[in-house]
């Protein structure tokens, strides 16, 4: 049977003309796109006019000005030109205004500006929306709730098993030969970790010796280097793109090993509870642990928190209260290794007031004040949170008369304000007297917690367990650098070092 031609053509000439249709559609809707990417570049350039700084790509934007080994450095030599803030172009068409002056810090931080969208969104697979990420009403509700995890009543039995696990940790660095430098990172956040554990979720065995710990905290630091690479990348921002990608094939695998970790002792807790005398148990205690208040605590209708909202506190504060404890920890015994003749002025006040160290309460967080000084100018140099981003919900006037408009990120660098000449002579140097008592400085000049009603919620709980972990170094060995393996620091939501932190530890004897 013979087949017409035309019967033929007419079905390839309607596909021909469909993809035609499509093709012109897909041309329009792009032409559509890139008019609205042009216009708001130019309403951010507009925004941002009155704050001046260096030549950016109209697409790349400062990102080759900002390589990853020279952030921190770069954002540093902006100070002198471009005084109080400078736009930060990550590309094209998003910029931070990077804000390193006390006043305008004031002025941010006594907002209530909700954390921006962008980046934090890409950490909410991780850590779920908690106390970090929450903004309005419902992270006042949380924060009221968490409140009383923190108070000082708490806080006191703290003291003695957080010395607990820095003498597990001193202990493993104590075997170590002091001719070797010790990579002190890794064991300081096993520490912490193991911390956190006991006293927030009253853990009753040690995750120092404990293998699946490392997998954790070997887990957290994928997702915090996943999560700055993937807010440096304009082509990661999409979520369905980024989670074809091999790094974000890498981020769900560390996602589901820092769960794993979460729901098992949120689980291991809960059928405690099912326990009908473990909850009376638990209900008796004088003061009930921070899980205890998650399980217990009831939203303002009444109901309990759901499995999401646990999850996700359990998750933030599981990661907030050991990671930055253990890079400030970090920091301040590198810095006092740099510095050896303060580091013996601490030691001679901590053997007055503790002898060996075998008992160390709260009472004797209060009495050590030249460590305390210590501390917080390493805090200053190296603050383990560098920076937070809020997203201006109304229009800002700055005390110099320059203003932003509603919905510009704004970057506050915590690590540039500590470093700024205009408010720290000689930031560079390590000068305990900045914090001794009756010194004069900015009220928002040292921010090592940040500040606002949104400051960290356990920041008590933080410099307590510093305090204890420095003292008890110092009682036990003397430090000292690796001249041939200099930290290089790196803002990763935390501050972490490029290459680790090498310390020579001689035991003291």
């Amino acid at each position: 049977m013979g087949v017409s031609v035309l019967s033929i053509t007419r079905p390839l000439g309607s596909i021909s003309g469909f993809l035609q249709v499509v093709s012109l559609l897909g041309l329009v809707l792009l032409l559509i796109k890139a008019v609205q990417l042009y216009l708001h570049r130019q309403w951010l350039l507009k925004a941002v006019q009155q704050f001046p700084s260096p030549p950016s790509h109209w697409f790349f934007g400062h990102s080759k000005e900002f390589p990853e080994e020279e952030e921190l450095s770069q954002i540093l030599k902006r100070i002198e030109k471009f005084p109080c803030a400078s736009p930060r172009w990550l590309w094209g068409t998003r910029v931070h205004i990077v804000i390193y002056d006390p006043d305008y810090m004031k002025v941010i931080l006594g907002r209530s500006d909700p954390k921006s969208t962008v980046p934090y969104k890409f950490l909410a697979p991780w850590i779920g929306y908690g106390l970090l990420l929450l903004n309005g009403q419902k992270w006042f509700q949380h924060r009221r709730m968490l409140t009383p995890a923190f108070h000082y009543d708490i806080l006191k039995p703290y003291v003695e098993i957080a010395a607990d696990s820095v003498r597990v940790m001193l202990d493993k660095w104590a075997k170590f030969h002091e001719s070797d430098p010790i990579e002190i990172i890794e064991s300081i956040s096993s520490m912490t970790l193991d911390t956190i554990m006991k006293c927030a979720f009253s853990h009753p065995s040690s995750m120092q010796t404990d293998r699946k710990s490392q997998s954790y905290t070997q887990a957290i630091e994928r997702l915090k280097s996943s999560f700055y690479s993937r807010v440096r990348n304009a082509f990661h921002q999409n979520d369905i793109l980024y989670s074809l990608s091999s790094k974000g094939h890498r981020n769900s695998k560390a996602c589901e090993v820092a769960h794993e970790h979460t729901d098992q002792v949120i689980q291991q807790r809960k059928t405690q509870l099912q326990n009908e005398g473990e909850l009376e148990k638990i209900k008796k205690k004088r003061h009930l642990d921070f899980l205890d208040i998650l399980l217990f605590a009831k939203t303002e209708k009444g109901s309990s928190l759901s499995d999401k909202d646990l999850r996700a506190e359990v998750d933030t504060f599981m990661f907030e209260g050991h990671d930055t404890t253990a890079s400030g920890i970090s920091w301040i015994l590198y810095a006092l290794a740099l510095n050896p003749e303060h580091q013996q002025l601490c030691r001679e006040e901590l053997q007055s007031l503790l002898g060996d160290g075998s008992s160390i309460t709260w009472d004797h967080m209060d009495k050590m004040p030249y460590t305390t000084m210590c501390i917080k100018e390493a805090m200053r140099i190296y603050p383990p949170v560098p920076s937070v981003i809020r997203e201006l919900s109304t229009p800002v006037t700055f005390p110099d008369g320059r203003c932003l408009p509603k919905g510009l990120p704004v970057f506050l660098s915590f690590y540039a304000l500590h470093h700024n000449p205009n408010v720290w002579p000689d930031p560079e140097v390590f000068d305990p007297s900045r914090f001794a008592p009756g010194a004069s400085r900015h009220s928002h000049a040292f921010l090592p917690f940040s500040g606002g009603s949104r400051n960290c919620i356990g920041k008590q709980f933080a410099m307590n367990e510093m305090k204890v972990a420095v003292a008890l170094t110092l009682l036990r060995f003397e430090l000292a650098p690796d001249p041939s393996r200099v930290p290089i620091p790196s803002a990763k939501l935390v501050l972490n070092s490029m290459n680790g932190i090498h310390l020579y530890l001689k035991k003291l004897t």
